[in-house]
């Protein structure tokens, strides 16, 4: 499908710049002449003129957005990767596993697809979405082993992926911060709190479907045809792999330990001065409001972080080092992802399509609180994460990063995951060819995704 979509964009950016022109006159939505003044280029003299200009601009622009991205990914993941390496996931897993216990009663306690499950909820709330799916392949293997019908889903393993088609993340959105950084937002934060809102609302609707029509009677599990359901789980020693590598930690120096402890206090003692230097009251509920979530966050966050690896032992610079190397692999992954998708759609604006679309649709979505122009991210985010977030970029860019579309396109990032990536890697790799009711479970929790965003980005940024 997403090829299709990426072909509609650009033929059709072509075939309506040469209808527009044909029509003579300037009707494309970008009539950007001191732009292209500014260029040595004499105005438009046609919408081809502005297709072929938004196509190298597009490319270009994915690029410069690349390399302004990299720096904050290398940052994050090096800090991630010492809260791993420290046992923060260890930790999660204990706080986790008598909820998952009450929640999966089909799967006997000490199974080791508790273990895996608990580890890819942990990773997937941490924000490491690499680490998260050879967890998630693992506790499918492990589900597929109490399966009394190969091939056909069960109801964990469909509470389960409900779970993670909504993907709700406890760290802030990092990934769309530094876009909307990038793009000059005083706040790049502020979407963390809707976002939550959102994939919170898409986890429960998630879920409760996925409860709700495994009792249906066109959902029941019922065994394939006989050679149908033959197992596939390719190479099967992986499922007897260690939940997570063991690493090697050296006790903390009573120096160390000292000096965070004094770090603590110092930031203890930072913010209850700045608590007591507010005027009024009004100061304080803007400072605990909003100036302690967008301006002290992100610092206590890498403190956090930082701090728990050094009381652990862990040699933080080193380790560090290694996660942000991933950043480098991120990198590569989502270049051909930015350039292509930002080239289509910077063509399909041009022409004058992508704003007929948006005129004929905005009077009905704007009714619903819904801009048409946050359309295209609707359409994507299940398709591809990597498409998605390109589309996203391009958004908060073309319209700013704290304008209302911004915001809400922001928010949509984050809302639910790529449910059919999803679906493909995790079904695929214990082949389940009959899901039930795991993609309907999982649609509803997309579209729950999107209407709490809606809902809490009214609520938080008007609109």
């Amino acid at each position: 499908m997403l090829n299709w979509i990426w072909a509609v964009l650009l033929l059709g950016a072509v075939a309506t710049a040469a209808i527009n022109d044909a029509r003579g006159g300037f009707v494309c939505e970008t009539l950007d002449t001191a732009g292209l003044a500014a260029q040595g280029i004499d105005g438009p003299r046609s919408c081809m003129q502005l297709v072929t200009k938004g196509a190298l601009d597009g490319a270009n622009d994915a690029i410069q957005l690349l390399i302004k991205l990299v720096g904050g990914m290398i940052l994050f993941l090096g800090l991630v990767r010492v809260a791993s390496d420290a046992g923060l996931l260890r930790v999660i897993v204990r706080a986790l596993r008598p909820m998952l216990r009450r929640a999966f009663p089909d799967i006997p306690q000490e199974h080791p697809a508790m273990g895996a499950m608990v580890m890819n909820l942990s990773a997937n709330m941490l924000g490491l979405g690499n680490a998260a799916t050879p967890f998630g392949v693992k506790a499918m293997i492990e589900l597929d082993r109490i399966n009394p019908h190969p091939g056909v889903a069960t109801n964990a393993m469909a509470l389960f992926l409900a779970i993670n088609s909504a993907s709700i993340v406890l760290m802030p959105p990092t990934g769309t911060a530094m876009i909307r950084y990038a793009a000059g937002s005083k706040d790049p934060l502020v979407i963390w709190i809707p976002t939550l809102i959102a994939t919170g609302i898409s986890l429960i609707v998630a879920v409760s479907a996925a409860l709700l029509l495994q009792r249906l009677p066109m959902f029941a599990a019922r065994p394939l045809a006989r050679g149908a359901g033959e197992r596939t789980h390719g190479d099967l020693a992986a499922a007897d792999a260690p939940l997570e590598p063991p690493t090697t930690i050296a006790p903390a120096s009573p120096w160390a330990l000292a000096f965070l402890v004094a770090c603590g206090l110092a930031i203890v003692g930072g913010l209850a001065l700045n608590l007591a230097g507010q005027p009024n009251l009004d100061a304080t509920r803007e400072f605990l409001g909003r100036q302690l979530a967008n301006q002290w966050l992100l610092p206590l966050l890498i403190f956090a972080l930082v701090g728990f690896g050094v009381a652990r032992g862990v040699r933080v610079y080193e380790v560090a080092i290694e996660g942000g190397k991933e950043a480098l692999d991120v990198a590569k992954r989502i270049a051909p992802y930015l350039v292509m998708i930002l080239a289509a759609i910077a063509m399909f604006r041009a022409s004058g399509a992508l704003g007929a679309i948006i005129a004929a649709l905005n009077p009905l979505t704007s009714a619903l609180g819904v801009p048409a122009e946050v359309l295209p991210m609707m359409l994507l985010r299940p398709l591809s994460g990597s498409g998605a977030f390109a589309v996203m970029a391009e958004t908060v860019n073309t319209y700013g990063p704290d304008s209302y579309v911004g915001l809400l396109v922001s928010t949509l990032q984050g809302s639910t995951e790529t449910t059919f990536y999803v679906l493909a890697v995790y079904l695929g790799a214990v082949g389940v060819r009959n899901a039930r009711h795991i993609l309907p479970a999982c649609l509803l929790g997309d579209f729950a995704g999107y209407v709490g965003a809606v809902v809490a980005c009214r609520i938080f940024f008007g609109g």
